[in-house]
């Protein structure tokens, strides 16, 4: 078993040395810092299994200290270590979810006890995390108003994202009320943004990192040297990912994560080959004709998978010894974890693994999992539910076991849509509900993010008077024929393929084994 790793935070450190001493004795491994800038930096060059924080440092103050490491990573325990006994000062410890408070002078006792121990503290949290986003509430309705930049797009729905994961175990409903509006007008504003910036990203140098850069920019370095798992969960959003997080600090330490932006359509047969084949879907169709097939065509979309990967290599000029793997079921997960240690001696292993897009298919198919996943919070549990279960996380262990790196991301994210959006096509138009291709569509312009000219956005023309439409916000597309039928029927169900901050934004995560 690994050692414990302390680091214990303190600008009189000198004087605590009997302390570190007897838990050294006791196996435990102690860094010491003297103020909390060090200390950050300390957390962001190795991980830590606790934290001990003096409260009254100079420099940034030990509560500054607290919420900018909960910032970096909310799952490091925290004990807050102070001289003062004032009431104030403990709530707002107690409240940014510490796992002790010690007043000084602490016995070396005290210590081990606060090692193995954690206060139940739901009711401050609770209090605390409605009066914080009270006060955010306003700054980020400012931002919504000024934000002008992908990467400033990152940053808000990162935050809205923290906040709902936040909001969502305290009992204030009307809080998370008020930020589902604040998530519903972000998606209002971001489908303008991208409706005004998504042609200028092929042309300009300052485009976020997208599906067919993805690999070049991010993967390639990190496969120089050692082993490498790269697990690509079909329809991952980026609060599941947040909420699974946790489970994989047991195994593996955060080394690097960013957000990277779907293509057009937000689609599996898109976004996915984009990754693979490091091209855009016009020129997968131009320079590989045999492996593409556009929305009208027969036969599956994501077959060539692999082939598309291995011509990227070769392109890249990297001689790896690596392996594809698609899950599509539960038999084939556990048939890969049983006879994992098979690729212990590739260089690179992928594994593209299709239960979140399975999920939320099968939830407009399926009444019971309708019933499980009614909204995010459902749905970001059932995801937590099947991962602590699933052969994935055994995959997972025994590549952590391998001493292998482990890469986490997916193609793109998927939104519940709740609003109908009229349009009309003829029979060669593409089935998706939150985009449609083909000729003579009929939308509501206000509606849709339109190109009638798919060539600028790297879009095949499935012929000369194709266009393509994509769906804002949270609509889906719906046609006059048996209407009512369709909407309800399709309501409320997880869709992908448009423009929405969920569909768009996601997650690229690369982790060291511990």
């Amino acid at each position: 078993m690994n050692k414990i790793t302390i680091l214990w935070v303190d600008d009189e450190i000198d004087l605590l040395k009997p302390h570190i001493l007897f838990l050294e004795d006791k196996g435990y491994e102690v860094v010491t810092s003297q103020s909390g800038q060090d200390a950050l930096e300390e957390i962001r060059e190795q991980f830590f299994d606790i934290v001990f924080l003096d409260e009254n440092m100079p420099g940034i103050s030990g509560l500054e200290t607290l919420n900018e490491i909960k910032k970096y990573d909310a799952s490091i325990p925290v004990v807050m270590i102070t001289k003062s006994e004032e009431e104030y000062i403990m709530d707002e410890a107690i409240g940014s979810k510490i796992a002790d408070y010690l007043i000084k002078p602490v016995n070396p006792n005290q210590i081990l006890l606060s090692l193995k121990k954690s206060l139940d503290n739901s009711r401050l949290i609770s209090e605390k995390t409605t009066s914080n986003y009270q006060q955010e509430f306003r700054k980020i309705a400012m931002d919504l108003s000024m934000v002008n930049s992908h990467e400033e797009w990152v940053d808000l729905y990162k935050k809205l994202i923290y906040w709902e994961l936040q909001l969502e175990h305290i009992e204030d409903t009307g809080m998370f009320e008020i930020l589902e509006s604040q998530k519903v007008e972000a998606n209002s504003q971001f489908g303008k943004f991208v409706d005004k910036n998504y042609k200028s990203w092929f042309k300009e140098g300052n485009a976020p990192i997208m599906s067919h850069t993805l690999f070049r920019s991010k993967v390639q370095p990190e496969l120089k040297g050692g082993k490498t798992l790269m697990v690509v969960i079909d329809n991952l959003r980026y609060d599941q990912w947040m909420a699974f997080e946790e489970i994989l600090s047991a195994h593996y330490k955060k080394k690097q994560e960013c957000a990277y932006f779907s293509i057009l359509p937000t689609a599996t047969q898109y976004a996915r080959n984009a990754l693979f084949s490091g091209l855009m879907p016009l020129d997968m169709e131009k320079q590989y004709p045999n492996w593409w097939k556009n929305d009208t065509d027969d036969g599956g979309k994501n077959l060539f998978e692999a082939e598309f990967l291995g011509a990227q290599l070769k392109r890249l000029g990297l001689d790896l010894k690596w392996e594809y793997h698609k899950i599509n079921n539960l038999k084939q997960g556990k048939q890969l974890a049983q006879n994992f240690k098979s690729q212990k001696e590739n260089d690179l292993t992928v594994v593209v693994y299709n239960f979140v897009d399975m999920l939320s298919h099968s939830k407009t198919e399926m009444e019971v999992v309708k019933e499980l996943a009614s909204n995010d919070k459902a749905y970001r549990s059932l995801t937590l539910s099947w991962f602590k279960n699933s052969p994935l996380l055994e995959i997972i262990q025994q590549a952590q076991v391998l001493g292998m790196k482990l890469i986490l991301t997916t193609d793109h994210g998927t939104i519940n849509v709740k609003q109908p959006s009229k349009v009309i096509g003829d029979r060669e138009t593409s089935l998706n509900l939150r985009y449609k291709t083909g000729k003579s569509l009929t939308y509501e312009e206000k509606e849709v993010l339109a190109t009638k000219n798919p060539q600028e956005i790297h879009l095949p023309n499935i012929n000369l008077s194709s266009s393509f439409i994509f769906a804002k916000n949270d609509l889906f597309f719906a046609y006059p024929n048996n209407y009512n039928h369709y909407v309800s029927y399709y309501r409320n169900t997880y869709q992908h393929g448009g423009v929405s901050l969920e569909e768009m934004i996601v997650p690229f995560v690369v982790l060291e084994a511990k």
